[in-house]
């Protein structure tokens, strides 16, 4: 059976940490389902009659997401090819809890995983974890995730292999 799951990212290396250990559990607790796995961060697109005819969710993501980010989910999806149907790279542009609710409607999602040491902050991003919190339809996680302020692989995709 397939089931689609969101996890509140902000499109760095440490985020994946979240999808690591969900996917770590689901495999030691040795579940037989497929998931859909929706990464989203939430989006301020603003107001500007320009910005928002011309543009298209892939300026938006070579805006806020790294090439090494993608890189590090295809490695995490290698590793667990029995549970990860497919990940998809996602932004909420809402800014009403009604609106969120529509969208986890929509895609079907049915659990959420967050961790608040991960903030979206910075180039119009916004936190969801309000939004999953309040959420009634939705089974939502916290999931502790530390981060490490010294490594020396800071910023590249070793950092994904680090075991926290």
């Amino acid at each position: 059976m397939t089931k689609t799951i969101l996890i509140a990212t902000d499109y760095s290396l440490e985020s994946l940490n979240i999808l690591k250990k969900v996917l770590k559990e689901k495999d030691a607790a040795e579940d037989q389902n497929q998931y859909n796995i929706i990464l989203a961060s939430g989006y301020d697109s603003g107001d500007s009659i320009r910005d928002l005819l011309f543009s298209t969710k892939t300026t938006i993501f070579n805006k806020i997401r790294p090439a090494e980010f993608c890189d590090a989910f295809g490695i995490i999806s290698n590793k667990y090819p029995h549970l990860v149907n497919k990940i998809i790279c996602d932004i909420f542009t809402g800014s009403f809890q009604r609106t969120f609710n529509q969208y986890v409607k929509a895609e079907n999602i049915e659990e959420a995983y967050y961790s608040p040491s991960i903030k979206s902050k910075g180039k119009g991003k916004f936190d969801l974890i309000p939004y999953i919190k309040k959420c009634k339809e939705l089974k939502s996680y916290e999931i502790k995730v530390e981060v490490k302020e010294r490594l020396p692989e800071r910023g590249r995709l070793a950092e994904i292999f680090v075991e926290a």
